[in-house]
């Protein structure tokens, strides 16, 4: 978790002249990109091809702003909210997922609606009606505020409640203690979100989940891949913005071994005092991070004479989804890669 005075990126750093000090870099694999960013913004991007612009987004289409800004240049109007739409124009959810109140406001005002929902949230969702409809108390584990929680919660809100710490699982009171069940949001820290489903079993013996982990295959993938690189290094840099639940996880996991760590949004973030002493600096990125950010971060290494570049591989990814039905229809297409 983040740490009080500790914070995940430093905003304005000041930056001293010293002596570059940095010998190596480790590149976490697998990083950034995952499928259902890869299928999302390729979603706005081939809605654009068949529509023209403007296609509309509702919130942010992934968690990145340059990805924002890149798909904004192309045509992309970005909103807070379906109302904001005039009626009839093309929008895409974006990955995150929505909540089924905003499905019937997107019919109502007859938007042309392109689902861009990540998969795995959608079988977060499932298993929320699914739970509903059995009667039980839904626990959802999450951060309050994301967007993939408020729409998880719009599928059953008054069946389900939403806890962030072990702390709110000892003041959780619900209903029935016997009909009981969590669900999670799929962008957690792996190892907190253990912690916290151990206490609600402890707290309710006969509680219920479901059937396999909630937790992103790519969040786990990229936090293993943090973890067993971060003991290589004297300081890991994370790339990703600042709302990316899933990048502000990659910098708790290499502080909780340790390591020194920060979020940035780009190499022009990197404060040079961080790497005053240090001589090996990993470097991850967030799920919704594109590949060239960090390229472009190697690179601010290599001008100051780093030379030696190396990857640490903890897992190997080959998952695949297909593009929204709107757009695969339109132009067929073999699955999507990694």
């Amino acid at each position: 978790m983040r740490r009080d005075g500790d914070p995940l990126y430093l905003q304005s750093a000041p930056r001293s002249v010293m002596t570059m000090t940095v010998q190596r870099l480790l590149l976490a694999a697998p990083r950034g990109y995952c499928a259902g960013v890869d299928r999302a913004v390729q979603a706005v991007e081939r809605a654009l091809a068949l529509h023209g612009p403007p296609v509309y987004v509702r919130k942010e289409i992934v968690h990145n702003k340059h990805v924002v800004d890149e798909l904004r240049g192309k045509g992309a109007v970005f909103v807070e909210e379906e109302t904001e739409i005039p009626e009839g124009n093309v929008t895409v959810f974006s990955a995150h997922g929505v909540a089924p109140s905003v499905r019937q406001n997107a019919d109502a005002r007859r938007l042309s609606t392109i689902d861009a929902t990540c998969p795995l949230v959608t079988k977060v969702h499932v298993e929320a009606r699914k739970f509903a409809d059995q009667g039980y108390t839904i626990v959802l584990v999450g951060h309050d505020g994301h967007e993939e929680v408020e729409g998880t919660m719009g599928e059953a809100p008054s069946q389900m409640v939403l806890v962030e710490s072990e702390e709110d699982v000892a003041r959780l009171e619900v209903p029935d203690p016997e009909r009981v069940a969590y669900i999670t949001q799929t962008t957690l820290s792996v190892g907190e979100t253990a912690s916290i489903i151990a206490s609600l079993k402890q707290r309710f013996p006969g509680i219920v989940g479901p059937r396999t982990d909630d937790i992103c295959y790519a969040t786990t993938n990229r936090q293993a891949a943090v973890r067993q690189m971060a003991g290589s290094c004297d300081l890991v840099l994370v790339v990703g913005s600042r709302n990316s639940s899933n990048s502000a996880r990659l910098v708790e996991v290499a502080r909780d071994c340790g390591t020194e760590s920060y979020l940035i949004d780009n190499a022009g973030e990197v404060c040079e005092q961080w790497l005053e002493g240090k001589r090996v600096v990993g470097i991850s990125s967030g799920a919704s991070a594109p590949e060239y950010l960090v390229q472009e971060l190697v690179e601010y290494f290599r001008r100051r004479g780093v030379t030696e570049v190396s990857e640490v591989d903890a897992v190997r990814e080959d998952v695949r989804f297909m593009l929204p039905k709107p757009v695969r229809d339109s132009h067929p297409t073999a699955p999507l890669p990694l």
